[in-house]
């Protein structure tokens, strides 16, 4: 088996396979070129893309490990969990997948009837042939407004179109918390919740909500992200340990779609090589765990 060695990693990464602007193996040759050689795809809803990773990443000598970022809810509060290094090719998580690619699409066709109907020409097959592989969801719809001079930017068109409350709105089914941590649990990875700044700003407001997630069964935190400053990471990382989460970090890079962005390497954005050992040496634990349990 080849040994990895790993300096520095990215665990939040998004293809064309979701709502990032380059193609997973154009993902692994830029971090190879920026010395990254351990990174995640978590593309929403979908592992499509972890094949053509795999492949490139064994090419460049960089290590793939499978991810996924699912939108979640608890109560009344919706976020997204990131699931880390499962099986794949795991027919349950397919299943599960594509439930959530059905609600996806049956969204797609009602934020297009409603477009229409307010005059705005958008069709099914022009939206498919403008977003390509993968899944397609509100930012190819919005990246379309801009294409077509409907809207002049992509949070242009989310304000005035897209966004909850917005004239052409339309929910979806998502799973709940608990059923995604088991969905992610059950191919053999880890659970872990998305940059938690999006879900709060401040530390009260999110100690709770980490203390029942843990009682469900996550796994880590994102600590490091972007736009969780210093202090922020730091009262984060005390709660995710008196919890026992393992701590994670990534870029939640998208490609030119979002102007100023970059993979990891910033000063901002540098994830330790150790959190690779922690999320393999507790996938290790948890899946001994679940054999020794089988009857």
């Amino acid at each position: 088996m080849r040994e990895w060695h790993v300096t520095m990693i990215d665990l939040h990464l998004h293809s064309t396979y979701s709502d990032g602007t380059l193609s997973p193996a154009e993902l692994v040759r830029m971090a190879s070129a920026r010395g990254i050689s351990a990174i995640s795809i978590t593309d929403h809803d979908t592992v499509d893309g972890t094949e053509d990773a795999l492949s490139a990443g064994s090419t460049c000598g960089v290590r793939v490990i499978p991810g996924v970022e699912l939108s979640v809810y608890h109560d009344d509060v919706h976020f997204h969990l990131l699931g880390y290094n499962f099986d794949h090719t795991c027919s349950d998580l397919k299943k599960g997948l594509k439930l959530l690619q059905d609600s996806r699409n049956e969204r797609n066709r009602q934020i297009l009837l409603k477009l229409q109907n307010l005059g705005i020409a958008l069709s099914e097959p022009e939206l498919l042939a403008f977003s390509g592989v993968g899944q397609t969801g509100r930012p190819h719809i919005a990246q379309l407004l801009v294409k077509k001079n409907i809207v002049k930017t992509i949070n242009q068109a989310f304000k005035d179109y897209l966004r909850k409350g917005a004239c052409a709105y339309t929910s979806r089914f998502i799973f709940t918390v608990q059923e995604a941590i088991t969905l992610i649990h059950d191919a053999g990875g880890l659970a872990v919740l998305a940059h938690p700044v999006q879900i709060a700003q401040t530390i009260d407001s999110l100690r709770g909500l980490m203390g029942i997630l843990a009682g469900y069964g996550l796994d880590g935190v994102e600590i490091i992200y972007p736009s969780q400053n210093r202090s922020f990471r730091k009262k984060l990382a005390l709660i995710a340990a008196s919890y026992g989460l393992v701590e994670t970090g990534g870029s939640d890079y998208h490609g030119d779609i979002r102007y100023g962005t970059s993979m990891a390497g910033g000063k901002d954005v540098r994830v330790p090589d150790s959190v690779i050992d922690k999320i393999e040496a507790l996938t290790r634990k948890k899946n001994e765990e679940k054999e020794t349990e089988r009857p």
